[in-house]
């Protein structure tokens, strides 16, 4: 079995934001691959669903983005998943705006839930997805960069983006991450 995590902040007033990116992916993830309607369970939202030809738990967490943590470890060590099963989708600042970037492994570069996770874990060693919201203007804390909403210019690309998101993490299901980062990390140097 599959474990795919989509990280954003519960609660209404963090809907669409650019934070939220691995929650729309999750989404539309259940929307199209998903059985039944989402249940609560290990401190998120799960949905049990079949992804690129494997059974797979959709979660996201209700934790908050920097407690992601908590709710993952919980799904994680009740099914008694390797790391290999498991997929962050997350939002990167760092990358530009729709960018996708597989890795198989690494640092959290920032990102507070996969830090969080890292830690909660013990380990780096899992597959993360991660899509760029582009970088903060000039004058703008990152903090609230994060929390702000998707221009309506930048609305297409991410809806873009999220397709995309959505049919990768149907290919990391079926032939996993090293497939994905040649696939979909286009102009890396990825080893």
């Amino acid at each position: 079995m599959k474990l795919i995590v989509g990280l954003g902040n519960p609660e209404r007033r963090y809907q669409g934001t650019r934070h939220n990116v691995g929650f729309m992916v999750l989404a539309e993830l259940a929307r199209q691959c998903g059985a039944g309607r989402p249940k609560t369970k290990f401190h998120g939202e799960v949905v049990d669903a079949v992804v690129g030809g494997q059974k797979a738990l959709l979660l996201s967490p209700l934790t908050y983005m920097n407690r992601s943590g908590i709710s993952v470890h919980e799904a994680r060590d009740f099914h008694k998943l390797p790391l290999e099963e498991l997929l962050i989708v997350c939002d990167d600042l760092n990358l530009p705006l729709a960018k996708l970037r597989f890795r198989a492994s690494g640092s959290a570069g920032g990102q507070k839930g996969l830090a969080d996770i890292i830690r909660r874990l013990g380990s780096q060693e899992f597959a993360r997805l991660r899509i760029g919201i582009g970088a903060p203007p000039d004058g703008w804390d990152a903090a609230d960069y994060v929390l702000s909403r998707f221009t309506t210019a930048e609305e297409k690309e991410i809806e873009t983006a999220v397709a995309t998101a959505v049919e990768a993490v149907g290919r990391w299901a079926a032939d996993g991450v090293e497939e994905c980062m040649n696939r979909y990390n286009h102009g890396e140097k990825d080893s």
